[in-house]
């Protein structure tokens, strides 16, 4: 079995600043369940992951985000 090696989505399109007021990217990086997904997951690098963390906990505190799963 051949695994895809996994990429930044943020870095193959050089975003350089994650927005947290884009929910709609930021959806994609949190599940039904209203984590945040991990790294080995999404596959984001590590400094897109620190910066996709903290806009996701702002739209959460703006009530962009839901902060629990209904």
């Amino acid at each position: 079995m051949v695994r895809r090696r996994k990429f930044c989505k943020f870095c193959a399109e050089r975003i350089d600043y994650i927005d947290y007021k884009d929910v709609r990217i930021l959806s994609q990086f949190v599940p039904e369940r209203a984590r945040v997904l991990p790294r080995r997951i999404s596959g984001v690098c590590a400094s897109h992951q620190r910066m996709l963390a903290l806009a996701i906990k702002r739209a959460r505190h703006l009530a962009l985000l839901p902060h629990v799963a209904e």
